[in-house]
């Protein structure tokens, strides 16, 4: 059985090991051996930690046997990236002048994994400066697409999405301001939830300076797993409280039960520019919702391109001041040619200017709430396009502006602070392909909901040997 611990869910591997029919040092050193086998083809977890972890997994199991009350995730193991701080190892964010910043301090989602049993294994990949839909550096190198290695395996979390859609753990840590949960989970054919902004706390006790506003709104903490089961149980630990984020909202994980039959707005277009394979995976969903229950209606929310360049507008007229520095002094060449293409495509903002996208902003989330409360859930595309070919931010102009282009539905969402869940629907020409479910600030719990709607018919077939 240790051999094939690897392949189970989180919430299967903590009721087993709750219920003492396996050990956590068997699980986390199944899980290591499949990083061992697998992790040299697709480069996902950057830092192994085995010693820690096995130590870790002893403690567990000793506290199993003490007969105490055990959290969700107690003795599973799960990776965490590179960019958050963990305490004895570097917070390289992916770029080489980092590689020496060890933290002394977790952070809060490090510190809740911990308090709750769960396992660190490993550090997983990120683009340098996290900045990219596509995750390779100059300190660590380029991680593949488990389903294909011509294909990007998402970014800025892309080493969370190969990782979990390999086996190499079945629970992972990542982090969504502009999609880098969403997008590496669609990319590898796995769940993953951005929740609202002030759920689960965050602080890098090695950061020299406060987030940026933009940060403090739109930048969240998230899981990336292969069922929506093991979402639910990463969030409730990684939600619990920590007094070093002001921001932390003691939010119930449950809120109240929705009248039914639930109204579902599915926009299988929004942009009108969606490839008919994401359009097909839209409708699907919808049908499937449908046949539980759901009151399905074709229409799409308001005002979706306009969020997306807002969000453009504010963030890239941020980082021209706090981010474009450090990357043209620190980063890669790929990284600083991403940037370029990102300012090139967001309009110069004079001061006034974004105070003005600010006080639009709300505007545009008056009307989102008001369509909310028609629609309670929204199903969208996360991508606009099938996973792209890797590296293709590196090409022309035109090529790189349609690829942004493609990624509005992805950016509307954080612009203006809603819970999404993506979440596969199956293959598309040997790619995964999902769906993106939204809902009311707070309410995870309605996205899991309809999620799991969509996972039971889709039953994607993961974790899978990396595919050449």
């Amino acid at each position: 059985m240790h051999n094939e611990l690897w392949q189970w869910t989180a919430t299967d591997l903590a009721q087993a090991i709750r219920e003492r029919r396996v050990s956590s040092r068997d699980a986390v050193q199944s899980v290591l051996d499949r990083i061992a086998a697998v992790n040299p083809v697709v480069n996902a977890v950057v830092e192994v930690l085995a010693d820690e972890a096995l130590s870790a997994a002893d403690q567990a199991d000793a506290v199993v046997k003490a007969g105490v009350a055990l959290s969700p995730l107690h003795g599973v193991p799960v990776t965490v990236k590179v960019n958050v701080d963990q305490r004895g190892c570097a917070t390289t964010n992916g770029v080489v002048a980092f590689r020496d910043v060890i933290a002394s301090e977790d952070c809060p989602t490090v510190a809740n994994f911990r308090k709750a049993g769960a396992v660190i294994v490993g550090r997983t990949n990120t683009p340098a400066f996290s900045h990219r839909w596509f995750t390779d550096n100059e300190l660590h190198g380029a991680t593949r697409n488990p389903w294909g290695t011509q294909w990007t395996p998402g970014g800025s979390s892309g080493g969370a999405g190969a990782a979990v859609a390999a086996g190499m753990g079945p629970i992972a840590h990542g982090n969504d301001f502009g999609g880098s949960i969403r997008y590496p989970a669609y990319a590898c054919g796995v769940a993953g939830l951005r929740p609202t902004p002030g759920r689960v706390a965050h602080f890098n006790p090695s950061a020299t300076s406060e987030r940026p506003i933009t940060a403090q709104m739109m930048s969240v903490q998230g899981p990336l797993a292969r069922s929506i089961a093991d979402l639910r149980a990463g969030l409730a630990v990684m939600a619990g409280p920590d007094a070093r984020d002001g921001n932390w909202v003691p939010a119930p994980l449950e809120g109240p039960r929705l009248a039914g039959p639930v109204r579902v707005a599915l926009a299988a277009d929004p942009v009108g520019d969606a490839a008919p394979e994401v359009r097909a995976a839209i409708r699907a969903a919808g049908r499937w919702l449908a046949e539980a229950g759901y009151a399905v209606e074709e229409v799409t929310p308001p005002r979706v391109v306009e969020a997306a360049d807002l969000w453009h507008a504010l963030v890239v007229n941020e980082e021209r001041r706090f981010l474009e520095p450090l990357i043209r002094k620190y980063g890669d060449a790929k990284s600083r040619r991403n940037v370029d293409d990102h300012i090139a495509y967001a309009p110069r903002l004079t001061s006034d200017e974004i105070l003005v996208g600010f006080e639009r902003r709300q505007s545009i989330l008056r009307d989102w709430n008001l369509f909310l409360a028609r629609y309670p859930v929204i199903v969208l595309p996360v991508s606009h396009q099938l996973p792209f070919r890797d590296n293709l931010d590196q090409e022309d102009g035109n090529t790189v502006r349609a690829l942004i282009d493609a990624q509005r539905s992805l950016l509307a969402i954080p612009a203006l602070g809603f819970p999404a869940l993506s979440v596969p629907t199956g293959l598309a020409d040997g790619r995964p392909v999902g769906v993106q479910v939204v809902a009311g600030r707070f309410r995870e719990d309605v996205c899991f909901a309809a999620a799991e709607v969509i996972e039971r018919h889709a039953a994607m077939p993961t974790p899978i040997d990396p595919r050449p």
